[in-house]
């Protein structure tokens, strides 16, 4: 496996002591996915956490071999470089779920676009090399229209087209981990892998508390600077934004969030996308959509989606931070300290 990328937490675990003693609590963290993860779950003592773990890592691991960038022998390099395979359950569904999410945000989402991110200089082994001639000729790559599974393969209409699933991965594998830890009977867990989260029940009838970081420029220790935090129960939270993966030339920001309907990054004055959603997968998704959309838009959208609840973080006219928090979740804000 080649050396990845460290994605540092775009949220901040805080965990909430109780003096009940009626139920007992395990945890442990590692590296994984090329980012840190960690997990706090009920035992009651008829669960062995350093078993639980190794099972975790072994799914994790083969979760990576389907669909990170990252592993040359993954099932996802194998199918951008047109080799004949097989896909597995995890890149299906991965591929279905993404096929949603692109028809919800009209195309704001897209694993399609992979050739744009690399051109613009982000992910795995990408040199910058982005020309307006080249925007022309990827943007034709760009469609999940261009791409489908039939007989268990993936079929493009252009050897061209490559599959980057970055902004989904780490949601669907809290989700994948999720399901194995509802297979093994526990009742309340948290489980966070690169800063998306997913919660059942609560800690000892506390409600999991997940601080959300200030998106600030290189701001890259978690839980250092929080914006707010947010309580939650029995959903799921993922944080998108612009202040981590970016660079500046001549004086332009170019965030690692890449427009697929445009082929270029995303500007706008949206800084921090959190949402909360059932599933983790739609959560992650849905945040990077709305970083492509833009505060007004991304407004807009989730005016048409009550399922999902957000916190956005934004920079008005006089690049003061500010936020807006759609009205199901305002009870469940609260301020850093409190």
């Amino acid at each position: 496996m080649k050396t990845r990328f460290i994605v540092v937490l775009c949220v901040s675990i805080l965990l909430i002591p109780s003096c009940n003693k009626t139920s007992t609590y395990d945890s442990f963290a590692g590296f994984v996915q090329g980012t840190t993860y960690s997990m706090v779950f009920e035992t009651n003592g008829k669960l062995n956490p350093q078993k639980l773990k190794q099972d975790v890592e072994s799914i994790l691991h083969d979760f990576d071999m389907s669909l990170s960038l990252y592993a040359d022998s993954s099932i996802v390099s194998k199918v951008n470089r047109n080799e004949n395979i097989t896909l597995d359950d995890y890149f299906k569904e991965a591929f279905d779920k993404s096929a949603q999410i692109t028809e919800m945000t009209e195309g704001a989402f897209d694993i399609t676009v992979g050739p744009l991110v690399k051109a613009w200089g982000f992910g795995p082994d990408s040199q910058k090399n982005f020309t307006e001639a080249k925007r022309d000729s990827l943007i034709k790559l760009v469609g999940m229209d261009k791409v489908k599974i039939e007989n268990g393969r993936l079929l493009k209409d252009d050897p061209g087209i490559n599959l980057d699933f970055n902004a989904i991965a780490q949601g669907y594998s809290v989700d994948v981990v999720s399901d194995f830890f509802n297979s093994k009977g526990i009742k309340s867990f948290l489980i966070e892998i690169g800063g998306e989260v997913r919660v059942k029940g609560d800690k000892k009838g506390v409600l999991w508390r997940i601080g959300i970081d200030r998106p600030e420029d290189n701001n890259n220790l978690p839980g250092n600077d929080l914006q707010a935090v947010i309580s939650l129960k029995d959903r799921s939270l993922a944080t998108s934004g612009n202040y981590r993966k970016f660079y500046v030339e001549n004086g332009i920001k170019y965030s690692h969030t890449i427009d697929p309907r445009t082929g270029y990054p995303a500007r706008n004055k949206l800084l921090s996308s959190t949402i909360i959603a059932k599933d983790c997968a739609t959560a992650d998704g849905i945040a990077t959509a709305c970083m492509v959309m833009g505060k007004e838009k991304a407004i807009e959208f989730l005016g048409f989606h009550p399922e999902l609840d957000a916190f956005l973080v934004f920079s008005d006219d006089s690049g003061n931070y500010q936020t807006w928090t759609t009205e199901n979740l305002k009870r469940f804000i609260s301020q850093p300290g409190n």
